[in-house]
């Protein structure tokens, strides 16, 4: 086996309505009969972006205007060693064509798990899903609970954990009916932390400390979401191997809140970030301010408890 890495430029494209470009890949090609994201390989001397522009408009006929970096994937197949350079492309001018003979299709982002997609797309398909906002919510009380949910949607926050903490249990039971309705109702994603003692509560999409992530050898069994908090190396490496969706990795900055915490930094979020196949948000001491970055290291937005109640 050869222990040279193809390099590849995907392009996640989408347009006014919502809807990701996908095309099918002939038999005959290294992983045949499956759909994917276009792009193609990088040329000697390309970026990723210089080869995704190129390839776009070679294939499909694009002139790109608008790209950001989504994500980036190494994967070893059984035959071959790959590196998938992703970004968002929202901004093009032209009519897509298919210049090289593939079936193309425009398909909502919520179907694409209806689609057969190589291995190696499966962290790129939970990225595309994901929104660059995460919200932490720590409200004890169904009155602040109440305020401040529709704050955060008011904000097109589409991504909400519930992390309240010392809860009776009467009180919390309440607080998870409210949140449930109230995210359900306005088709926002309610992650529930996993130090919560819910009971019988039914929890779709579940957050695990990182305390309960290292206790764990294989993905909770939701129906939904799986999450984790991470803070090193080892628990990135465990978030993937147990098959969590996304990781929240912290502290990037210095916080109020945990002031004896060792921040990371950009450098070593980037570095970590660089080592999983996940999408990453960055905590600690976050704002949208910050999304610029993120993007810059490879993350995929950024999770806060009061960032997003501007």
């Amino acid at each position: 086996m050869s222990n040279d890495v193809l390099q590849v430029a995907v392009g996640v494209v989408t347009n006014a309505r919502g809807e990701v470009l996908i095309a099918y890949r002939p038999e005959s090609v290294h992983q045949g009969n499956r759909w994917e994201f276009p792009g193609g390989k990088l040329e000697l001397g390309e970026t990723a972006e210089v080869a995704l522009i190129r390839e776009l408009k070679e294939e499909l006929g694009l002139t790109v205007k608008g790209a950001r970096p989504l994500i980036a994937i190494n994967h070893q197949y059984s035959d071959l060693r790959v590196k998938l350079w992703v970004w968002t492309v929202d901004e093009f001018v032209g009519s897509v064509c298919s210049n090289e003979g593939q079936v193309i299709r425009w398909v909502p982002v919520e179907a694409l798990k209806h689609y057969s997609f190589p291995a190696a797309n499966n962290a790129i398909i939970n990225a595309v899903q994901l929104p660059s906002q995460y919200a932490i919510v720590g409200d004890d009380s169904l009155i602040s609970l109440q305020r401040t949910l529709p704050r955060l949607v008011e904000n097109n926050v589409k991504l909400i954990q519930l992390r309240t903490k010392l809860v009776a249990a009467t009180d919390l039971q309440e607080l998870l009916e409210y949140a449930t309705f109230f995210c359900n109702k306005n088709q926002v994603i309610l992650m529930v932390n996993s130090a919560l003692r819910v009971g019988n509560f039914p929890i779709a999409n579940l957050h695990l400390t990182s305390k309960d992530l290292m206790a764990i050898d294989q993905r909770p069994d939701v129906e939904g979401w799986v999450g984790a908090s991470c803070h090193n190396h080892a628990e990135l490496q465990q978030a993937e191997a147990i098959g969590v969706d996304f990781v929240v990795l912290a502290p990037v900055k210095s916080t109020a809140t945990h002031p004896e915490a060792k921040p990371l930094g950009w450098l070593h979020f980037q570095e970590l970030v660089a080592q999983v196949n996940l999408p990453v948000y960055a905590l600690g001491g976050m704002m949208d301010s910050d999304l610029t970055s993120v993007y810059e290291c490879g993350g995929q937005g950024v999770a806060g408890m009061g960032a997003f109640l501007a």
